[in-house]
């Protein structure tokens, strides 16, 4: 039962960063985004402060900008 909720929890980190890479590439303002990334997250019952989310956004980028090189 613990590895299918590990699979469980792996599989809704996966969405959640895979929704936010997808709104980060998303022809929008920064400001805009990060609003459509808290409104995203709230509904999954994650609430962030605004430096989690800035530090949230920073680590995103770092690693789609690592994996492309």
């Amino acid at each position: 039962m613990k590895n299918t909720a590990g699979i469980i929890a792996a599989f809704l980190g996966g969405a959640i960063v895979g929704a936010a890479l997808g709104l980060l590439f998303a022809p929008e303002s920064g400001d805009e985004t990060r609003k459509k990334i808290v409104e995203a997250l709230e509904k999954k019952g994650i609430k962030l402060s605004k430096s989690e989310m800035d530090d949230l956004v920073d680590d995103i980028k770092s690693q789609v900008t690592s994996e492309e090189k």
